[in-house]
């Protein structure tokens, strides 16, 4: 039976921002799905980093769907219809006589399109045959519908698969095409359905293009992840001491294979190395092939003291002696460093990223107190930084709205829909880890920073 979803009780502010904003407000809609490993069918190419997230905070599995929309004669953008990778045409008769398209054309248009499916599944999925739908629970992303043609033949394409249950997700909608779209599916889940429509991009503020290799990358990381598990350790341990002045701060540092960068953590007030919001994060970090460290910026002494645990400047000198140690140590030293904070250590991390500007590609605050930096430091910070918040952690939004607005640097806020403070909620800190790594990819380079 099938079911349409609206998030009515959370009304979605258009436009987007970008396209793992909306998946973040997809992943909060979809969450009756996580624990079922569904399978994440994205559209190529805008819907792929969208299937990632959403894949990655679901538990579940990302692969594209690919269908080719044949376009009208002498009007390319103007579908009659589309084939899927099977070679199935799905012709709309109306269109194509409206279009003065006959038979020939129609086959013509079609074996041009799916060499060019055919030559995409190659270039995306080289070597792998794509994954199984039988019984599975299968979701079909896309970032957005305007005629509905091209989601109508991936359903159908994934229907021919026998699905155990079959999802269609965007994030906005016309609202006819949404109709014409619900009977393909046996749930439907849409945030949005403004009037007038006119074209996705105009509903996002950046509706940049996706490419091939952005598509090819996002794949193969996510093959990479396939089959890891929470709690694993992915690559070699290693306890470190970290030295500051007199003292060694005890350390533990992962590094994956091939790692793309070091993430150092930062903790908050209270809190250590052992933190399990942090491990958790720094997990998830691993399983993308990013090294992390984890470190205790107070010893158990200092930390008895509460004030020390809100003296940035004592914090923001500890995390610069680690960044100091991380330049010179053989395991990381020629690796791209990214902060991660949370809390107080979030206003650390931007004044270290201020005071070295040449060695820091990225930070990322999560449910963080970047005021607490303060305003000279937060105009001196020069790498890309995001801050996470919860969406129900209103004051800390604000806070970090106002940090926003002071910062010398590109600056985004993402929030998390249905998260306090803490992220204690089921699923919310999984998002902001997925939306962390998302981060560091972007900006962990070789010779950033």
């Amino acid at each position: 039976m099938m079911t349409t979803s609206f998030p009515v009780d959370r009304p979605v502010p258009l436009p987007f921002r970008d396209r793992s904003d909306a998946a973040r407000h997809l992943i909060a809609a979809l969450a009756k799905y996580r624990g079922r490993k569904p399978l994440i069918l994205a559209i190529p190419r805008g819907a792929v980093p969208m299937g990632r997230l959403i894949a990655d905070a679901l538990g579940g599995e990302l692969d594209v769907v690919l269908v080719r929309k044949l376009g009208a004669p002498g009007n390319p953008e103007f579908a009659i219809g589309a084939v899927d990778e099977r070679g199935t045409v799905m012709l709309n008769e109306e269109a194509a006589e409206w279009a003065g398209a006959d038979d020939d054309y129609v086959q013509h248009e079609a074996t041009r399109q799916l060499a060019l499916i055919r030559q995409r599944r190659a270039n995306y999925r080289p070597d792998q045959p794509p994954i199984r739908l039988t019984d599975r629970t299968v979701i079909v992303v896309d970032d957005g519908l305007a005629t509905g043609s091209t989601m109508i033949a991936a359903l159908k394409a994934a229907r021919a698969q026998r699905p155990g249950r079959l999802v269609c997700a965007v994030p906005v909608a016309a609202e006819e095409s949404l109709a014409q779209v619900a009977p393909y599916a046996d749930d439907v889940v849409c945030l949005a359905t403004p009037w007038p429509f006119n074209a996705v991009g105009l509903h996002y503020r950046d509706f940049s293009g996706i490419t091939d290799a952005q598509v090819i990358e996002t794949l193969a990381a996510a093959s990479a992840g396939a089959g890891d598990t929470a709690g694993d350790t992915v690559g070699s341990a290693h306890q470190v001491r970290i030295p500051v002045g007199t003292l060694a701060l005890d350390g533990d540092l992962i590094i994956p294979p091939a790692p793309r960068g070091l993430v150092i953590f930062a903790h908050g007030s209270g809190s250590s190395r052992r933190s399990p919001r942090n491990r958790f994060v720094a997990e998830m970090l691993n399983r993308h092939r990013f090294a992390t460290l984890l470190f205790d910026l107070l010893t158990s002494g200092e930390d008895r003291d509460t004030a020390n645990r809100f003296d940035i400047g004592l914090l923001s000198g500890r995390l610069d002696a680690a960044v100091e140690w991380a330049r010179a140590a053989p395991l990381c030293r020629r690796l791209p460093i990214g902060l991660f904070g949370a809390s107080t250590g979030a206003a650390a991390a931007l004044a270290v990223s201020a005071h070295r500007p040449a060695d820091i590609a990225a930070v990322v605050s999560r449910g963080g107190r970047p005021d607490l930096a303060g305003a000279s430091a937060l105009s001196q910070v020069r790498a890309p930084t995001l801050l996470i918040v919860g969406g129900d952690d209103t004051e800390v939004l604000q806070l970090n709205r106002a940090a926003q607005s002071s910062m010398g640097t590109h600056a985004d806020i993402a929030i998390v829909p249905g998260a306090t403070h803490l992220f204690e909620e089921p699923g919310t800190l999984q998002q902001a880890a997925t939306v962390a790594a998302e981060w560091f990819a972007r900006y962990l380079k070789p010779g950033a920073g």
